[in-house]
């Protein structure tokens, strides 16, 4: 065997003569993904075939860990790596974040695949051609006539669907909150931190209510007639999740709280912490 194939096999590269491994470690976003060289370049011009076979691995920013990273949304680039792998995607049959996607694909240059994320293509294949809460919204906006544009303003078709096809259910909303209380209680005290709003309830009506506030990267495939009790909101604001389920026809049925306090440390003259848990369910009919 020639010195220049045994250097190449020890390496592990996936291409004769690429300076790259044939496993490679992304960092998309904080999300890991471990996928192949040739997943990464299976399509020719895009921006990560021009990273992976133009660049050297030296001219590529990694993280603490060597992993090569690339800073765009870490939950989205599983469904841009499934499209490397054979060329076709597949995608849940209700996937709020379409437009979001689209706006990827433009980004990596997956020029076919954004073409079949536009919702004015024909449905020839096999992405799912549901136009999205977003894709209705610019698309009213960019009537020329005003008569189609005051009828969907006024029938709040653009905001949720109509009163007659809104499907009657229940949401919970849960957070565990905490606040510090000093010895001077008017002066000292530290107003709630909410650390995460969780939201439990069928997939179908959650991702009909948050839209794209909604967090689904710890259970991203259930089936919108499932129920879960995984997603939690991307901000913090307990007012702001019940303003949206007002607009969606919601209203608050039941809530419950526990609570326990804390020192900060052993002196019982210090701060004390006031941490938490509370559930409020919301109800359509």
């Amino acid at each position: 065997m020639a010195l220049a194939d045994m250097e190449h096999a020890a390496s592990g590269c996936g291409d004769l003569g690429s300076p790259f491994s044939e496993i490679i470690e992304l960092n998309v976003g904080g999300q890991v993904y471990v996928t192949r060289h040739k997943t990464l370049i299976a399509v020719p011009d895009s921006l990560l075939w021009n990273m992976f076979s133009k660049k050297s691995p030296k001219e590529l920013a990694r993280d603490s860990k060597g992993r090569f990273f690339l800073d765009r949304d870490g939950f989205l680039f599983r469904y841009i790596l499934d499209y490397l792998r054979d060329l076709n995607l597949v995608l849940p049959d209700y996937f709020p974040e379409k437009s979001r996607l689209q706006r990827e694909a433009d980004f990596f240059l997956l020029r076919d695949l954004a073409k079949r994320l536009n919702p004015r293509v024909s449905k020839d294949n096999s992405i799912s051609e549901e136009i999205s809460q977003s894709d209705m919204e610019d698309g009213a906006q960019c009537c020329s006539s005003g008569e189609p544009l005051r009828a969907l303003s006024a029938s709040g078709a653009m905001r949720s669907p109509s009163l007659d096809t809104r499907k009657s259910g229940y949401i919970t909303i849960g957070y565990r909150g905490s606040y510090t209380i000093g010895r001077d209680i008017q002066t000292d005290a530290k107003f709630r931190r909410v650390a995460r709003i969780t939201v439990c309830g069928k997939t179908s009506l959650a991702k009909e209510v948050f839209g794209d506030t909604l967090n689904e990267s710890r259970d991203p495939d259930r089936p919108p007639e499932r129920y879960t009790s995984r997603y939690y909101l991307k901000y913090n604001f307990l007012e702001q999740a019940f303003d949206k389920l007002t607009e969606a026809g919601f209203h608050m049925v039941a809530c419950s709280s526990t609570g326990t306090c804390a020192y900060t440390s052993n002196d019982p003259n210090e701060d004390k912490i006031w941490t938490s848990y509370t559930e409020y369910v919301f109800c359509r009919e």
